[in-house]
This record gives structure tokens, C-alpha cells and sequence, in this order.
């Protein structure tokens, strides 16, 4: 068995996610606790209370999907449960950094707040959007992009065969909705974001994010993570800052990074964290291998993996 962890990102957050985590385990308590005061972030209250628009603001998600993530790690830990390979999307990938030992849990944290910060205060003024176009492939949506007369729209996140998310203004994305569906979309359906992540457009947050990182120690990794930016595995010759200011303004190659932990040998793949859509996304990856899919979200799924 070769297990490879995944690493849930924005969009994928509810009210209430990972309370009863929270009431079992003592580990997982004392991880949110300190990420609060990491961060001055009461991050339970705001997870398990709401209010939804609150939580599904860029600066409170990305701390509160981190935080559930990270303390499921910890019972994993606990009871020698470990991964060979990682790898999450879009803010994923920092708990996949953070499990690998690159970033520290402290600083991985830190950088992770400022991160959202930064993505939900930096964005020009205007209407966001993202959407997923559901059953067309690459060549499909990028003619989907091409044909938007108004607004600003861009490919971003290659999530799995069939499932590929567009951002950009509001006028834009709506207009590339309307155009995928006349060209055979099977659904196309908005996402819980705030910006046009992953486009030219958050320059100004990757430039602000990169003069944060120059403070930040990075470390040598215990174990593989595979990149979203090209879907390689990290590298000691890699410039992991340069890499992580460009993951803003970059797509998001997930599907090509299921492919590589396949290659790399995982057989096992373990979500860990709210809602289960990579679960899904694996699912839809062709592989002549037999493959085990499990996600941990809440106390009874976590019970299921650790037996």
C-alpha cells in the first residue's frame, strides 16, 4: 500500500465543518487553539457558528479549511497513519507543505492567514466570479474563453477530465456560461469564492505575498509534494517562494497531479478535510490500477480510515 494524502481548498468549507472532530479529540483541540493564537483568529467559533458569509470570506476560509485539515493530521499521526506522497489544491497545497515539513506548522499557518488576507484585500474593485464547466475538455473551454465578448474570463483550475473552473469578472464568466451550455456543456455550476483566483488579476496579492515569503524559513521535505502549478513533484533545486507567489495567478493543474501521484505508485488515496469533491475527482482519472479512495470529514469517516 502506498497512501497519498489530498488536501481540500477554498469552495469546499460549510458552517459547521469538523465540530464533532472537535468535541472527540483532544489533539484536534488543542490544534485549533493554537492556531488562534497564531493568528488571533478564534477559528472554532467562526467554523462551527458561522455566519456563512463570514466563514466564506477568502481571509476567514483558507485559515478555517487549513486549521481542520491540519488537526486531522494530527489523530492520523497519533496512530502512525502516514503519506508517501501529497499534494491539495489551490490552498491545499499548504497543508500538503506543512504535513512535508517545508513550511512549519507555525509558519505555514501565519503564511496562510496573510495569504488570504492578501487574496480577499488585493483584488481590483469590481464583480468576481468563478464557475465550473462541467463535461468538456480543455480545447472546449479555452474556445468557450475565446468567444466572451465582454468582461474579462480565463481558464484556471483543471480539476479532472470533464470538470474544469473558469474565473474572471462577473460579465465575463456569465457570458462564457451561457456559451458553454449552446456548445454542449453538461452543467455549469458557481462556486463559494470571492475573486478571480488564479489570474493576472491577483498580481497585486502575489506581489504582496512575496515580499511576506522573504521572512519565511523554507525546509527540507520528509515526504513528496506534488505541485499544482505543473503537476511535478517539489524539487531541492526548486525556488519553493517563486513557486508559491506564482500559485496566485496560475492555473491550478490538479488533474495532471492525480496522474503523477498515480505514476508515482499511490494506490491509496486519503482526503482529509471538508466535503470529499477530490474524492470524486480521482474517480474520473483513467488508471488500469486497483485504487482505494477514503475521506476524512467528520468523526465517523476518520474512525473508517484508522480501522
Amino acid at each position: 500500500m502506498k497512501i497519498g494524502f489530498l488536501f481540500p481548498g477554498q469552495g469546499s468549507q460549510s458552517v459547521g465543518m469538523g465540530k464533532d472532530l472537535y468535541e472527540k479529540y483532544e489533539e484536534v483541540r488543542e490544534v485549533y487553539k493554537k492556531v488562534q493564537e497564531l493568528t488571533g483568529i478564534d477559528v472554532a467559533k467562526l467554523t462551527f457558528e458561522g455566519p456563512e458569509e463570514e466563514l466564506n470570506k477568502t481571509a476567514n476560509t483558507q485559515i478555517c479549511i487549513l486549521t481542520m485539515s491540519l488537526a486531522i493530521l494530527k489523530i492520523l499521526e497519533k496512530n502512525g497513519i502516514k503519506a508517501e506522497v501529497s499534494a491539495g489544491l489551490s490552498l491545499g497545497e499548504y497543508s500538503a507543505l506543512i504535513y512535508s515539513g517545508i513550511l512549519s506548522f507555525d509558519e505555514g499557518v501565519k503564511l496562510v492567514q496573510k495569504r488570504g488576507e492578501f487574496m480577499q484585500n488585493l483584488v481590483p474593485n469590481g464583480e468576481w466570479l468563478m464557475c465550473a464547466i462541467l463535461g468538456m475538455n480543455e480545447n472546449q473551454v479555452n474556445e468557450v474563453c475565446s468567444k466572451v465578448t465582454k468582461g474579462f474570463v480565463k481558464p484556471v483550475n483543471f480539476n479532472c477530465p470533464g470538470q474544469i473552473v473558469i474565473s474572471g469578472d462577473k460579465e465575463g464568466v456569465i457570458e462564457a456560461e451561457s456559451i458553454a451550455k449552446e456548445m454542449g456543456a453538461r452543467r455549469v455550476r458557481e462556486l463559494k469564492t470571492s475573486g478571480p483566483f488564479h489570474t493576472s488579476k491577483l498580481l497585486e496579492a502575489s506581489r504582496a505575498l512575496k515580499n511576506y515569503l522573504e521572512n519565511v524559513k523554507i525546509n527540507e521535505g520528509k515526504s513528496l509534494v506534488v505541485k499544482n502549478i505543473d503537476a511535478e513533484v517539489y524539487s531541492k533545486e526548486d525556488n519553493v517562494k517563486q513557486i508559491l507567489e506564482n500559485h496566485i495567478t496560475h492555473p491550478v493543474r490538479f488533474s495532471d497531479s492525480l496522474q503523477k501521484m498515480l505514476d508515482l505508485g499511490v494506490d491509496t488515496f486519503i482526503e482529509i478535510g471538508p466535503g470529499k469533491t477530490l474524492s470524486g475527482f480521482i474517480k474520473k482519472i483513467e488508471t488500469d490500477k486497483e485504487i482505494s479512495i477514503l475521506n476524512i470529514n467528520n468523526v465517523e469517516t476518520l474512525e473508517i480510515v484508522v480501522k
